[in-house]
């Protein structure tokens, strides 16, 4: 994704998670992602359910899903740089960026998220789960939540828009583009 005529002192950058999991680099996307927060300080990185798999995977609570959702090429990626001896070959720095993604991120206008969140419910009182797996029952979904939410996680040929709801997951994984929104001016930005 390129950035054009960004001003890091007043623009702020949301990346609503699936860092990893998603192609053979998860390693130098994590990489990249931990440069960006040195070259510009307004940046704000969420959690995605792939993340939320690694912790998972991580903790032995639940290996197989990680495993079966692209994690055998992020643990590829990192072993590149790690001797086979070492059990875990992510380096503490992406620990410890995975370990401060946020679920939400809010403003006046937005409230970002990964997944959807689901109606008739304060955004404090949110289950995690919901927030980074929730599909259908929010996609359809005609609640007001106050705020205009910004989501990715569902799969669009292009981005959905609705009153509501900004939906940027237009496919890259499968092929299509990625999306970014510019707001408030919902102008976006795909490559």
């Amino acid at each position: 994704m390129g950035i054009v005529d960004m001003n890091p002192k007043k623009d702020t950058l949301v990346f609503i998670g699936d860092y990893i999991d998603r192609g053979p680099q998860s390693k130098e996307v994590v990489d990249y992602l931990i440069d960006l927060v040195k070259r510009h300080s307004r940046v704000i990185f969420l959690k995605g359910n792939h993340e939320q798999m690694l912790d998972l995977y991580l903790s032995g609570a639940d290996r197989l899903s990680f495993l079966a959702n692209g994690g055998y090429a992020t643990l590829s990626s990192y072993s590149k740089y790690v001797s086979a001896a070492e059990a875990n070959p992510i380096p503490g720095a992406h620990l410890d960026f995975f370990d401060n993604l946020r679920l939400y991120y809010e403003t006046d206008q937005y409230i970002f998220v990964h997944a959807g969140l689901k109606s008739d419910i304060p955004i404090e009182e949110q289950d995690e789960w919901d927030m980074l797996w929730i599909r259908d029952e929010f996609i359809y979904s005609d609640f007001d939540f106050g705020k205009r939410v910004i989501f990715g996680h569902t799969p669009f040929r292009k981005p959905l828009v609705f009153h509501n709801k900004i939906g940027i997951d237009t496919g890259a994984v499968y092929g299509n583009k990625l999306t970014c929104v510019e707001l408030p001016a919902v102008k976006f930005y795909s490559v």
